[in-house]
């Protein structure tokens, strides 16, 4: 792969120069927030696979962003990141500061409520009572005197989108639309096994997309990625900036 700094300095550099980053999000950008990733070493799917329990996760109402999120908004509000697509739920991009209007949150928001059929999104805690009326998902019931959308009177369902559930079609065609504009394409802590997530970086590719992977673990990707982390993705995310800085200046 590379010495390390000269890999940060190459990365620095296809961002610094991009027309249009794109960048795709996975569970290992959350992992320093204390939440657990699925595939990685101590990961969800990894300690079911060997018959262990679950890892110790925090109640995730209460975890803060970290230095992987700060530096994303940082890549955002230097208008080098023109749009984010995360496969995660925990609610840390938007916490952190990253526009509503510039990511597409492939599998929903824990903290968000939308309408199955105008589509538009609310917050969780200001209109939707979990005590009455349960979860919420796609698959529930609907409980009697279930608020009906303020916009249109459809259903409203929680943004979840579990296994079995189809992916909203604004979030699917967002992201295959983001995707095939990019010329620099950055993954952040995913193993881009889970499709329909993993065509956003074969539709990159197609564009002749650079290809930038920080990952703990290997992905079915690695070989076309140009520049290739399995570093920390806090530190290297923040040595990467820290460089367009350099550059910038």
């Amino acid at each position: 792969m590379g010495d390390y700094e000269t890999r940060i300095k190459q990365a620095a550099q296809l961002i610094h120069n991009s027309q249009y980053m794109v960048i795709f999000t996975g569970a290992g950008v959350s992992t320093e927030s204390g939440i657990p990733d699925f595939r990685g070493p101590n990961g969800l799917w990894t300690r079911r696979d060997k018959g262990l329990s679950p890892p110790k996760s925090p109640k995730w109402s209460s975890v803060e962003p970290n230095s992987a999120h700060d530096a994303i908004v940082e890549l955002q509000n230097m208008g080098l990141m023109k749009f984010l697509i995360s496969q995660n739920v925990d609610n840390l991009h938007l916490k952190s500061g990253i526009k509503e209007e510039l990511i597409a949150e492939f599998h929903g928001n824990m903290e968000l409520m939308r309408c199955l059929d105008c589509d538009r999104k609310y917050q969780k805690k200001r209109i939707w009572d979990e005590e009455k009326w349960g979860k919420g998902y796609r698959a529930s019931p609907v409980k009697e005197g279930q608020i009906p959308c303020p916009e249109c009177g459809g259903r409203i369902i929680s943004s979840i989108v579990n296994f079995g559930d189809p992916i909203p079609d604004k979030e699917l065609s967002d992201s295959f639309k983001h995707s095939k504009m990019a010329d620099v394409f950055l993954v952040v802590g995913s193993s881009l096994s889970v499709t329909p997530a993993a065509y956003c970086p074969q539709y990159a590719l197609a564009n002749q997309a650079d290809l930038i992977i920080i990952n703990n673990q290997p992905t079915p990707f690695d070989n076309a990625a140009i520049i290739l982390f399995h570093e920390n993705a806090g530190e290297t995310l923040t040595g990467i900036l820290k460089e367009i800085h350099r550059l910038t200046d």
